[in-house]
C-alpha cells in the first residue's frame, strides 16, 4: 500500500462527523450537513480536479490489495453505532429544530456510508461481502437496490427501460417518484423471472421485506412508536438523497436504438463523469461512474477518466444541490447533453 491510498480515510469524515453530532446533540446536529452540502462542495470546488488515470502495473497490485476492501467494510458498525446514537437521543431531543437536525445528520450518514458502501460491495462476488451490502441498505429501507441497481440498472441504463435514468427536462421531484416506483416493481419482476413466482420463499424481495417489518418492529419495541416514525423519515430522507445521486448520474443520455430493436452497448458516454479529487475519495470514487458502468466489475480503486465521458461542471455535492433547483439545473446542464 502507498502512502496516497491513505486518502481515503477522509472518507470516514462524514460518518465520524455524524456520531459525533448525534454525541452532543443541541447545535452541533447540523455540523454534518453544514460539512456535506456548504464545505465539502466549497472546497471540492477550489481543489484539484484530476483526469489522470493509474498505470497497468499499479492497478494490478490495487486491485489485490485487501486494503479497499477493508476500508469498506469498517463502514457496516460505523453506520450501526452512528443509527444506534440517532435512535437513542431522537426521542430526547429539545426541539423540532435538533430533531429535523438529527434526521438529516442520520441520513446524510445512512446514504455516503451505507448505501453508497454497499453499492460498491454487491457488486463483488464473495458472498460476505453481499451479505454485507444488504445490511448496510437495510437502516435506509431500501434493500431491494440490491437485486435492481446489479441485474435491472445496469442492464437498461440509459433507455426508456430504466426507472433510474432521469430525461431530459424532467425536474427531479417528479422523477423521484418515477424511479423509486419504478425500481420497486423492476426488483420484484427480476425476482419473478429468476424463481417462476412472486410469492416463493427464495424470493430475495419476499426476504428482504421480512428483514426490513422486523428491523421496524425491532425499533417500535425497543425505542416506541414516535422514534420509530423519525427513524423511517430519515430512511426515506437517505434513499431521497440515493435518487438526487442517480439523478445527476445520467440525466438526459439516451442509449440508441440499434436495427435489430436492442440497445447499443453500454459505454462511457451513457453517464455523467467528475473528477473533483475530494468528492471522489468521500465517495469512494462514484464520481468516475462513466467506467463504472463501462465496466462494472470493476473496483473503486482502479476505476479511470474516459475523454469521450461527458463531464459534470461541478462535483457531486454541489451537483446535487444544483439538481434541487430545476431552472437553474436545466440552464447548466442542458447545453452539455450531447445531441
Amino acid at each position: 500500500m502507498e502512502s496516497r491510498d491513505l486518502k481515503y480515510l477522509i472518507s470516514y469524515i462524514i460518518p465520524i462527523s455524524g456520531i459525533i453530532s448525534l454525541w452532543y446533540g443541541g447545535i452541533y446536529v447540523w455540523g454534518t450537513g453544514i460539512l456535506a452540502y456548504i464545505i465539502i462542495p466549497v472546497l471540492d470546488g477550489f481543489l484539484p480536479v484530476s483526469n489522470k488515470n493509474l498505470e497497468i502495473e499499479l492497478k494490478d497490485k490495487k486491485r489485490i490489495n485487501k486494503y479497499f476492501d477493508a476500508i469498506l467494510l469498517i463502514n457496516l458498525p460505523l453506520v450501526y453505532f452512528a443509527l444506534w446514537m440517532f435512535l437513542a437521543n431522537v426521542g430526547n431531543a429539545s426541539s423540532n429544530l435538533e430533531c429535523v437536525g438529527m434526521i438529516l445528520t442520520t441520513a446524510i450518514v445512512l446514504t455516503t456510508s451505507g448505501i453508497n458502501v454497499a453499492h460498491e460491495l454487491g457488486h463483488k462476488n464473495e458472498t460476505y461481502n453481499k451479505i454485507c451490502s444488504q445490511l448496510l441498505l437495510l437502516p435506509s429501507l431500501y434493500m431491494h437496490f440490491f437485486i435492481e441497481h446489479n441485474r435491472g440498472h445496469h442492464l437498461n441504463v440509459a433507455t426508456a427501460l430504466d426507472p433510474a435514468t432521469s430525461r431530459k427536462n424532467e425536474i427531479f421531484y417528479t422523477f423521484w417518484f418515477r424511479s423509486v416506483i419504478g425500481q420497486w416493481k423492476n426488483a420484484w419482476k427480476l425476482e419473478h423471472n429468476r424463481i417462476g413466482s412472486y410469492w416463493s420463499p427464495r424470493s430475495l424481495m419476499l426476504q428482504f421485506i421480512f428483514v426490513q417489518l422486523l428491523f421496524l418492529g425491532f425499533i417500535y419495541f425497543l425505542f416506541g412508536g414516535m422514534v420509530l416514525g423519525m427513524f423511517v423519515i430519515a430512511a426515506v430522507t437517505s434513499f431521497t438523497q440515493l435518487e438526487l445521486i442517480n439523478y445527476i448520474e445520467h440525466y438526459g443520455l439516451n442509449r440508441n436504438k440499434l436495427p435489430n430493436g436492442r440497445y447499443e452497448k453500454v459505454g462511457p458516454q451513457h453517464s455523467w463523469n467528475s473528477n473533483h479529487e475530494l468528492g471522489r475519495i468521500i465517495l469512494y470514487e462514484l464520481t468516475r461512474h462513466s467506467d463504472h458502468h463501462y465496466k462494472s466489475a470493476k473496483k473503486f480503486q482502479i476505476l479511470d477518466h474516459h475523454d469521450d465521458s461527458p463531464q459534470l461542471p461541478y462535483g457531486y455535492p454541489a451537483s446535487i444541490l444544483m439538481s434541487l433547483i430545476p431552472m437553474l439545473w436545466f440552464k447548466v446542464m442542458n447545453p452539455r447533453v450531447p445531441a
